[in-house]
């Protein structure tokens, strides 16, 4: 039996594109979701792919997730926005959200959005690379809403989210510098992938139900939960900390208390504020090259091992030319998970059966 498949990018996206036009989406709606998580998938991040569709989908049906919703304006003070996500999907608001953003940042040469009330806003880094895009640098600070998985430095049980953080840096001719990072040691959703797969994680990055170090995923998975820990031991909580109050409180949001914290684990909200740059606004006519004598100063030193020097976003890029070609890893445990979610969304066995048929 087959421990995991390998799909065509093509064929997953349209995959995903029939599952929610089947729950109910628009097709533009369809469209961005299955963008969004497909090339999360190409870019190495399984954790924020296709496998989240059956988290979706139990949100969804228990009422959390609402379909077709777009980004409300709540405030208009010029280079500064704040949006309302009436708890659509985040591959929809959060792309509304950027577009909105990048025009200010367009007419003001730097412009802040604050977006809240968002269901899962998913990889950060293509919010980022949206802006990147249109020739901006952005910063993004994240947090997830009343659904804590993280121990503070000091602690021994969950108070915070995965609590992103992201930045990007364009390059004329070349692909961005993009930094993209959950605050914990590692994403929520990686406990997920080992926990389908029967693997364990490494040491470092988890505690159990008694505040003990462990490398089980099932401890994020099965009662009595344990916690994730942050990264970097006091940097990466004071960096979490930071998302959850520029992230939620700035953003018109809410940060996790006993006031906020979800009943439905798979209920995924998000705030995000972003700051969004024109490099062309500022005086730095050497600004790539600055940037280019860096990189190649850092590339240059002796490799201690036979780990390569990679810049900020040269691990996805890589992963993206290997998955285009060799297609998407998706293990039959999370496979299995998603065809479920299709059946629930109303996809006939027929239908299933000549998908499955094209990973066969």
């Amino acid at each position: 039996m087959k421990s995991e498949y390998r799909i065509n990018d093509q064929h997953l996206m349209q995959f995903v594109r029939a599952i929610w036009t089947h729950a109910g989406s628009t097709p533009l709606e369809a469209e961005r979701i299955a963008d969004h998580l497909v090339h999360a998938n190409l870019a190495g991040h399984d954790s924020h792919g296709v496998g989240m569709i059956p988290t979706y989908m139990i949100s969804l049906t228990q009422g959390y997730l609402q379909l077709n919703q777009h980004a409300r304006v709540v405030r208009d003070a010029g280079a500064i926005l704040t949006l309302d996500g009436c708890k659509g999907f985040g591959q929809v608001v959060a792309k509304e959200a950027m577009a909105l953003g990048i025009e200010r940042a367009q007419q003001f040469g730097i412009a802040a959005v604050g977006l809240h009330n968002a269901h899962h806003i998913g990889r950060i880094g293509y919010w980022a690379e949206q802006c990147a895009r249109a020739g901006f640098i952005s910063f993004h600070f994240v947090n997830v809403v009343g659904d804590p998985m993280v121990a503070p430095f000091g602690g021994s049980d969950r108070r915070f989210g995965t609590n992103p953080f992201c930045a990007i840096f364009p390059r004329a001719g070349k692909k961005p510098l993009l930094l993209d990072f959950a605050t914990s040691g590692i994403a929520f959703g990686k406990t997920r992938v080992a926990y389908n797969k029967g693997k364990t994680v490494a040491p470092g990055y988890l505690i159990d139900s008694q505040g003990q170090p462990t490398t089980e995923p099932k401890v994020m998975h099965e009662a009595p939960y344990g916690a994730l820990l942050p990264f970097g031991l006091h940097k990466g909580y004071a960096l979490a900390t930071m998302c959850e109050i520029l992230g939620g409180a700035l953003s018109g949001g809410r940060t996790t208390h006993d006031e906020t914290l979800q009943t439905c684990h798979e209920a995924i909200f998000n705030c995000m504020t972003t700051v969004i740059m024109n490099p062309a606004a500022f005086d730095a006519p050497a600004m790539q090259d600055e940037a280019d004598a860096f990189i190649s100063w850092v590339k240059q030193s002796p490799k201690s091992g036979e780990e390569e020097i990679h810049i900020p976003g040269e691990w996805e890029e890589t992963n993206r030319a290997e998955r285009l070609t060799k297609g998407i890893p998706v293990d039959t445990t999370t496979w299995q998970q998603i065809c479920q979610a299709a059946q629930q969304a109303g996809m006939s066995q027929g239908e299933l059966a000549d998908f499955n048929a094209l990973i066969s």
